[in-house]
């Protein structure tokens, strides 16, 4: 990239921060995604599948015994290579898609929020508590929230309504939890 570019990209990422989409607009263009995610590949969204796809293929490259003898990571051991696998490009592209828009936005920030009320350490192994038992329930769920939630009520299954309406109804409660503390 040249000084030119950069130079750019810098006087670009210091201007005032576009708006976000409107939540109507957001939404459609969401469901124009999931569609053609169905048309083009055959499957739905989600990323939790992902994680467990890396961590047999992991599983295999350390232990290839153990994990061929495991009942859960074992069908998708024999899957082959993460690059092959419509997933992996999934979860791909939502990085560098979320990189880019919030770059061409003027939102890109590296920073750890609510580093301020609980600091930067604990805000981290929070995040990552959260994010594990987010994992774990979306597994238990056989989806997460857009793979189930978004990709199963598209395809009208009971369970995504069902998921739907607990993952609203426990964010609503868990949202009010730390104003109970004060």
């Amino acid at each position: 990239m040249s000084d030119q570019h950069l130079g750019a990209y810098a006087a670009h990422s210091h201007a005032a921060p576009r708006p976000f989409w409107p939540p109507l607009a957001a939404g459609i263009a969401l469901g124009l995604v999931l569609l053609a995610t169905f048309i083009f590949t055959g499957h739905g969204l989600g990323a939790t599948g992902f994680f467990t796809l890396a961590a047999a293929w992991v599983g295999m490259q350390a232990a290839p015994a153990a994990t061929a003898a495991n009942e859960y990571l074992s069908p998708m051991a024999g899957a082959g290579a993460l690059s092959g696998s419509w997933i992996t490009w999934q979860v791909v592209g939502v990085i560098l898609g979320g990189f880019l828009a919030a770059a061409t936005a003027g939102r890109f920030h590296v920073q750890v929020e609510g580093s301020r009320k609980y600091g930067a350490a604990r805000r981290l192994v929070l995040a990552l508590a959260g994010g594990m038992l987010a994992g774990f329930g979306a597994r238990l769920a056989t989806g997460c929230t857009s793979g189930l939630g978004l990709s199963g009520s598209a395809t009208l299954a009971v369970a995504g309504f069902v998921f739907l309406g607990g993952f609203f109804a426990a964010g609503l409660l868990v949202s009010r939890l730390p104003l109970l503390r004060k």
